[in-house]
Parts: C-alpha cells; sequence; structure tokens
C-alpha cells in the first residue's frame, strides 16, 4: 500500500492500482515486447497463477515521492536509449497525472530481447 499523507487527510493507493498502471504505461512504449518477473515472489506467483498484474514492477514510497523499478524484454534491434528515455517520460507522466504523486526516479532493467 503507497501511503502520502498531506495536509486534507491520508491517501492510500495499492500497489497492485501502481503495478498495473505503471506494466500498462512501459508495455506501450515502441521496441518494448514485455514485462519480465523481477523477484522471486514475483517467478513463484506467475508458476502457481499464470499471470501476475505486478510483472516486472518494484514500487516504493520515499518520503512522500515513489522510485519505480521496471524490469522489461525488448526486440532485437532497437536503439535501448531511445527505449529507456521514452518509457521514463511516459511512466513518469502517466502516475503523475493520474495520481498526482511526484515519481522521483525511474529505473529500467533490460533483463531479455527478443527477435522476431
Amino acid at each position: 500500500m503507497i501511503r502520502v499523507d498531506n495536509h486534507m487527510g491520508t491517501i492510500e493507493i495499492s500497489e497492485h492500482y501502481f503495478a498495473n498502471l505503471i506494466g500498462k504505461a512501459a508495455s506501450e512504449c515502441f521496441g518494448v515486447v514485455g514485462m519480465v518477473n523481477s523477484t522471486a515472489s514475483q517467478e513463484f506467483r506467475s508458476a502457481v497463477r499464470g499471470a501476475v498484474p505486478d510483472k516486472g514492477v518494484c514500487v516504493k514510497n520515499k518520503g512522500g515521492e515513489l522510485e519505480i523499478d521496471l524490469h522489461i524484454c525488448v526486440m532485437y534491434g532497437v536503439n535501448i536509449a531511445a527505449i529507456v528515455k521514452s518509457i521514463i517520460h511516459k511512466v513518469t507522466y502517466t502516475v503523475e497525472n493520474a495520481c498526482g504523486l511526484t515519481v522521483a526516479k525511474v529505473n529500467v532493467y533490460i533483463a531479455d530481447m527478443k527477435t522476431n
């Protein structure tokens, strides 16, 4: 649960909401084939249940600002630096626009590469 206190009260947003929001935003970027399990617990849940909503996404709340880790699979032959820049921009914009929370950092890890 992401919890942020402000002058009007407390905002609590589930991590699954963020994972779905962020995963969808990242997957829509050109060159991204999909998300890759980033933790052992995601790998285990994926084996047991099939698809997991937070696949490849880890969100941490540090002092009211979000730090996001993404583990992605990219298409072979694309400019990785351009893809990462696009993902960082889109994820930051999407989260700040949808939730009004500040994104401090987006870390993108290229975990796999696919051909055709």
